[in-house]
């Protein structure tokens, strides 16, 4: 096994553990791939909603967003600094969902390795325990060009390993469970995995419903189970592209493409692959479906909550602005009539000083004036005074 076969088995470990319960559980492969579906939906909800907001933000700043676009179309430096600002305004960053959208791709790949490797993968056996099972079921003389390579008739043999076709673990459990379930009493570990549900074959690929075909359900039923998992892809796909902002011109029938190739691509690769895998993209779309429609109306509701409570908050601190100009304003006034008041108290006390100082220079009356010559104030000048006393 090499480094990255051996990472792929570190992968697998918990999630075969994970399926193997549900499978123990129930005694049905179908419920316990939807419950293994179910479970991942819960454990990767977190970073989907993060993803869902995300997207939901975007789809409501889908109108500035074109705004800006259409204003600055001759001007890409411009539109890319108003789109920051706008996105900084807003509190959304524009690749903050689609980390989180990859995240379903190694999950798949785990699964189709558990799928496809039921004994090394799924029951976490050894590759020698294969080997022997190889060995027992050929000595039955069971045919089996199904289960291992075959060249001239023989059996393809690298270092000492027989070599195995893509699903031969899958029709080597089918032989040993149906043959000889005596070879694997007693071992450790060891699940006796029945593929059937809803009267369907899990572990057969649905192209040989085309080679073998029947008018009966065994076989019906294995050829729709690709076409609902791209149909359910689909309308999947629809619904999600309706709920972010489409780019127009290119780009949007870009868009539009790859949102009917993907499901397409899943019809394709649901056909060559073990019937289980449509399975779980059937019960992943289908989770999805509910998890969109729910997640829609709690975001929608909680954005128009946090865009009013910014409104209001816009609202206030407009109020709070006008409020604080007006206040400025006021005290502004408050100072200039201080001023005034402060120079008309002081031109009024310069012109009291300058009357004083005019009134001193005029210390008495007319009537106590001779000529030239003040006297005290009060007396009236007489000439014969003096003559009069000396008389």
């Amino acid at each position: 096994m090499g480094l990255f076969g051996t990472i792929g088995y570190i992968i697998c470990i918990p999630f075969a553990a994970l399926l193997r319960l549900f499978y123990n559980l129930t005694g049905s492969y179908g419920i316990a791939i939807i419950l293994f579906t179910l479970v991942i939906k819960l454990v990767l909800l977190p970073f989907q909603m993060k993803s869902k907001k995300s997207m939901m933000r975007m789809n409501r700043m889908n109108g500035k967003i074109q705004e800006i676009q259409k204003k600055y179309a001759n001007n890409q430096a411009k539109m890319s600094e108003e789109m920051q600002k706008l996105y900084a305004e807003e509190g959304v960053s524009p690749m903050s969902g689609c980390l989180w959208s990859f995240l379903p791709l190694p999950i798949l790949l785990a699964l189709y390795s558990i799928m496809r490797q039921p004994i090394t993968h799924f029951m976490m056996l050894s590759e020698d325990v294969v080997q022997d099972l190889v060995a027992k079921v050929t000595a039955t003389g069971m045919d089996m060009s199904a289960i291992v390579q075959m060249k001239d008739g023989i059996a393809v043999v690298k270092d000492g390993i027989t070599q195995l076709q893509p699903y031969g673990q899958i029709n080597l459990v089918k032989a040993v469970t149906s043959q000889i379930p005596e070879a694997v009493s007693g071992l450790d570990k060891w699940v006796n995995l029945d593929y059937n549900f809803l009267g369907l074959d899990l572990a057969a690929t649905p192209s040989t419903g085309f080679t073998n075909f029947k008018l009966e359900w065994a076989v019906i039923g294995l050829i729709l189970i690709p076409i609902l998992a791209g149909g359910s892809q689909l309308l999947m796909s629809r619904i999600t592209m309706k709920q972010q902002p489409q780019p127009e011109g290119a780009a949007g029938s870009s868009t539009k493409m790859m949102m009917y190739m993907m499901p397409l691509m899943s019809v394709y690769i649901a056909f060559i692959m073990p019937a289980a895998l449509g399975i779980y993209w059937i019960a992943q779309s289908v989770f999805s479906l509910v998890q969109e429609i729910i997640l829609g109306k709690f975001f929608n509701k909680k954005l128009e909550e946090e865009e009013n409570a910014r409104y209001e908050a816009r609202q206030a601190d407009r109020q709070r602005r006008q409020e604080e100009a007006k206040r400025l304003q006021e005290e502004r006034k408050q100072q200039a009539a201080q001023k005034q008041s402060l120079r008309q108290k002081q031109r009024a006390a310069q012109d009291a000083k300058a009357a004083k100082a005019a009134k001193a220079a005029k210390s008495t009356t007319e009537a106590g004036r001779v000529g030239d010559r003040p006297y005290a104030r009060g007396r009236s000048y007489r000439e014969d005074r003096y003559d009069s006393e000396t008389k």
